[in-house]
């Protein structure tokens, strides 16, 4: 059974980054693709970016392409969000999760899910 922690959420200015680390223990971190999903209240939980297990395409939705950048370290069992240039419309709660397939778009199809960690963008 994987355990994911997110870490690096908090508040932000307008155009300003911040980068977010899931940190994955109970198994090896290669076997697994991790997505990072967002979620706002009201509203259903969508993926973000997605980073597979053994090769090096990911998956960014339109929104974050050009300004969000996904890494994986496997020796050291984390997944890093990148995201700059951030807006308002960036706000919400993040969430890594992990599946033992490639990446797929929907929440209900990962297993594995970090606590959250939530992100503000506001002046």
């Amino acid at each position: 059974q994987l355990r994911l922690v997110e870490s690096g959420g908090g508040l932000v200015q307008p155009g300003g980054s911040l980068r977010l680390s899931c940190t994955v223990s109970g198994d090896t971190l290669q076997n697994n693709a991790i997505g990072w999903f967002r979620q706002v209240p009201g509203k259903e939980r969508t993926l973000v970016s997605c980073s597979n297990p053994h090769v090096t395409n990911t998956y960014y939705e339109n929104s974050a392409k050009g300004r969000f950048t996904i890494s994986r370290d496997n020796a050291k069992n984390t997944v890093d969000l990148q995201m700059n240039s951030l807006n308002a419309d960036d706000t919400a709660v993040y969430y890594c999760a992990a599946v033992s397939t490639q990446c797929v778009l929907y929440a209900y199809q990962y297993t594995y899910w970090g606590q959250g960690t939530q992100v503000t963008v506001s002046a």
